[in-house]
């Protein structure tokens, strides 16, 4: 395996992001269809319950051996992990599928903004504002905006944040497999939770083939495809195409939940964009290649 990761040529992890991308949004889009059922959190349970048993099955994670200084960052990425997925389904629930990935992905384009210290940087974070200003719209009428869902989503972010200063320590070593043993952490905090949540509709076998198609699109695919990604391209390169995540999420809305978006969002969700590519564009280059863990 770790033969042919050396062999892989550029642009195939460049076409497994693109694919593990497309495969989470969908996964959102399908699991926001089940909500008037199981809830939010029920879905979650769903998610993480099933999500986690294929990924164990595939890596088989107690065979892992992590290093003392590795398991609190190893416990960081499961709870993120975790709550991160709880808080997204919970801003979905309220707000359109495209808005909550933008506000979301603050998070990440945090951590890059964050890193830097130049003058073109302060570029990036006044676009980023801007988008946001005008996704919501704060700017014109609060009033039109659920705040719930606005801060869930946003919470979400903070989580994401984690997630990659976390899962960049804790995937070091052991690369895909990291992510079972980071679900199996979530799915033991947040499985229990959202089944308690959900109640009695959660254990109706007519919900379990989509609840485990969304696990597969959402959880076990995606993250092994994004792991086997992050060891293969760098921070730049990654960067850049995860900035596209917000586009595919607003247009998987409007191709299955029939969700759109004013000129004006449309707009602002494509300056946050901007914003993100910029910043990755704009990193300085050094002597070593480093790679982030990166996931929704």
């Amino acid at each position: 395996m770790p033969g042919l990761q050396r062999k892989m040529p550029i642009w195939l992890p460049c076409v497994i992001l693109l694919v593990a991308m497309a495969s989470i949004q969908s996964g959102a889009s399908l699991a926001k269809t089940l909500f008037p059922l199981v809830g939010a959190p029920g879905v979650t349970a769903l998610r993480l319950a099933l999500g986690t048993l294929i990924l164990i099955a595939v890596f088989k994670p107690w065979r892992l051996r992590f290093a003392k200084d590795q398991r609190l960052p190893l416990l960081c990425y499961g709870v993120s992990l975790g709550a991160m997925n709880y808080l997204f389904y919970l801003a979905i629930q309220r707000i359109p599928l495209g808005i909550a990935v933008a506000l979301e992905f603050t998070g990440p384009l945090a951590v890059a903004l964050f890193a830097s210290r130049r003058a073109v940087d302060f570029v990036w974070v006044i676009l980023a504002v801007l988008g946001l200003w005008f996704l919501l719209p704060l700017g014109k009428d609060v009033a039109h905006v659920d705040l719930t869902g606005t801060l869930l989503a946003l919470g979400a972010g903070a989580c994401w944040a984690v997630y990659i200063l976390s899962g960049q320590r804790a995937g070091a070593e052991h690369g895909p497999a990291t992510v079972a043993m980071g679900s199996l952490i979530a799915a033991v905090i947040f499985v229990p939770l959202g089944a308690l949540q959900a109640g009695e509709a959660l254990w109706h076998w007519s919900i379990l083939p989509l609840g485990l198609a969304i696990a597969v699109l959402s959880t076990a695919l995606p993250y092994s495809l994004e792991m086997i990604a992050l060891t293969r391209l760098p921070t730049r390169t990654f960067g850049t195409l995860m900035s596209m995540e917000p586009a595919l999420a607003a247009i998987s809305g409007i191709i299955f939940l029939g969700e759109t978006l004013t000129f004006t969002q449309t707009l602002a969700l494509g300056a946050i964009i901007a914003a993100s590519m910029g910043s990755t564009l704009t990193q300085r280059r050094e002597p070593e290649i480093k790679r982030i863990k990166i996931k929704k």
